[in-house]
């Protein structure tokens, strides 16, 4: 059971950011939620310039972008300064310092001035070391508890002498208090059953928000993918785009498929992990309580009924539970802490989504200059679509040529075919439709009104300027220009980092006190259970005794009255 607590505190953590539960993820997600207007908690994110005890590296993205990380390698030590406050660089941002300000027992107890940081041991000395208190307890308890069983083990069978000094109130308050504490037990158990399954239920939302935030990104980035790929193959009348763009689809569409992939195997392996583990740990705190909760009513009935031994086995058994559940419920307060920290460096985080952070190894920001490669070469062949499907219509459909020009002859008359509106300029700014240009949005509609029917050679037998295969064909390229043109906020939103700032306001916001509050009722029943069955060992070892003196009290005072009565 120790064993259990110390190993799941960190997967927990971690799936808190999403936080799957470790990293969790090491790609982004986007949101297809707005951000709430305002958030509860205040900012206490902190600019830090490259001081001592920062390392700084970068990991390689799937997809060639360098994703920018921060470590914080050791505590920031700022000289004669309460806090760390000052303001020197904008490309340094330490998360939750104000919460974080704790003190650090791998450091002299010097206060811990790194931030949230899961890859820093001095952040979890920190946090670890908030639990002391219940740690000591269970140290204290283990050894003066047994050192009072032996003592107890010992009196009885080596200083054996008849129990006197019976008195009632002593029998009447060990009795009440026995009651009271098997009652506050019971309240316990209850406690701790009910919030692991909030907690159980929570922290399932969370894993599943985020895994719906993975898979968002992996269908839009392998929708951009076949998109791309589908430009490179798509033509109107043997007109294609040009041989260079081609060749960079190819390159750009190989990078796609393979963050996407990398993030698809990284959310099913990571989920999958995260579920089991979050089930086992449902489990043993259920197993927990149930077992808490039998020892109590059996303890209670054994001490009522004076049965001396099954008692004592009984206090034995619940001396090593008792100490193990105090270990567990300082594990817990641990990761309570560790989880609210995540929480407020999240919020930290939303205010600096660019900057270098600890936050990066969970859910990190892409690069700015390859999301901007990606987005111009969609603006790219987006306009290059358009000037295909012009230069057919201005070339070919609205020319009348002669019979004599087979190759361009198919019998064209009637009104001109209106261009398609190209939505950027030259350097792929936004671009307003000129009179007489068709949007892509209603481009097929408009020319379906400008095709022929045609005769079994191709030649249009009714006015007209589109074969059905030509419109076929248009119709085709406009559908995959308009893709293209549709996904470019989501490539927006991986350049700026919106999707990752949007994720993570969904944990802050809709997530995070859920987490936090029942991570807390597991803590406080734990507390309660652990206190209690404490308690009502202590109280089983005093009525037993109390009773005992009361039955040979008893005997003493029926011994005279049957002899004078004879």
């Amino acid at each position: 059971m120790v064993m259990l607590s110390s190993t799941t505190s960190l997967p927990l953590f971690t799936l808190m950011i999403t936080f799957s539960f470790l990293s969790t993820f090491s790609h982004g997600a986007v949101s297809v939620s707005q951000p709430p207007t305002s958030l509860t908690e205040p900012t206490s994110g902190k600019l830090l310039g490259n001081g001592s005890g920062i390392g700084n590296y970068l990991v390689e993205f799937p997809w060639g972008i360098s994703a920018r990380r921060s470590a914080v390698e050791g505590p920031i030590i700022a000289a004669a300064q309460p806090f760390p406050s000052e303001e020197t660089s904008s490309s340094l941002v330490v998360l939750a310092a104000e919460r974080t300000y704790r003190k650090d027992p791998l450091n002299g107890f010097k206060r811990y001035t790194g931030g949230w940081n899961i890859r820093e041991r001095h952040y979890w000395a920190s946090v670890a070391f908030t639990a002391v208190p219940l740690f000591a307890i269970a140290a204290i308890w283990f050894v003066g508890f047994g050192i009072c069983l032996l003592l107890i083990i010992l009196c009885y069978f080596c200083c054996k002498r008849p129990p006197y000094g019976y008195s009632r109130v002593a029998y009447a308050i060990s009795l009440i208090f026995l009651i009271l504490f098997t009652i506050a037990a019971i309240l316990g158990c209850l406690v701790l059953y009910l919030g692991q399954g909030k907690f159980h239920n929570s922290t399932t939302k969370t894993l599943g928000y985020v895994v719906h935030q993975a898979d968002i990104t992996v269908r839009k980035l392998r929708d951009v993918s076949d998109s791309l790929a589908s430009a490179k193959q798509i033509g109107v009348d043997k007109v294609f785009l040009p041989s260079n763009v081609q060749t960079d689809i190819d390159e750009i569409g190989a990078k796609i498929n393979s963050s996407a992939s990398t993030l698809a195997d990284k959310t099913v392996e990571n989920s999958d992990d995260i579920r089991d583990l979050l089930d086992s740990v449902r489990v043993a705190l259920i197993v927990l309580a149930a077992i808490m909760l039998l020892l109590t009513f059996l303890g209670f009935l054994f001490s009522i009924f004076g049965m001396q031994l099954l008692v004592y086995i009984l206090v034995i058994l619940g001396w090593l539970l008792v100490t193990g559940t105090f270990i567990l419920c300082g594990t817990f307060l641990l990761l309570h802490n560790a989880a609210a920290d995540t929480c407020v460096a999240m919020h930290d985080w939303i205010q600096h989504p660019t900057a270098q952070t600890a936050l990066d190894d969970i859910l990190p920001c892409v690069d700015n200059s390859t999301a901007q490669e990606t987005l111009l070469k969609s603006k790219e062949v987006t306009s290059q679509l358009v000037e295909v499907i012009n230069q057919v219509i201005t070339n070919v459909s609205n020319i009348n040529f002669s019979p004599n020009f087979p190759p361009m002859y198919f019998n064209q008359s009637g009104p001109l075919v209106p261009i398609l509106c190209n939505p950027f300029n030259a350097d792929f700014s936004d671009r307003i439709c000129s009179p007489g240009e068709v949007n892509a949005d209603n481009a097929t509609e408009v020319w379906r009104n400008y095709v022929c029917q045609i005769s079994a050679t191709g030649i249009c037998t009714t006015p007209g300027r589109l074969t059905p295969a030509f419109y076929d064909q248009m119709t085709a390229v406009v559908n995959v220009g308009s893709a293209l043109y549709n996904y470019a906020p989501f490539l927006v939103q991986l350049q700026d980092c919106t999707f990752v700032r949007e994720t993570f306001t969904g944990i802050y916001v809709e997530h995070c006190p859920g987490l936090r509050r029942y991570s807390k009722w597991i803590y406080i029943g734990l507390v309660m259970v652990s206190t209690a069955v404490m308690l009502s060992l202590i109280f089983w070892v005093i009525y037993g005794r109390e009773r005992r003196h009361r039955l040979y009290a008893k005997e003493l005072n029926e011994g005279p009255q049957a002899d004078k009565h004879s």
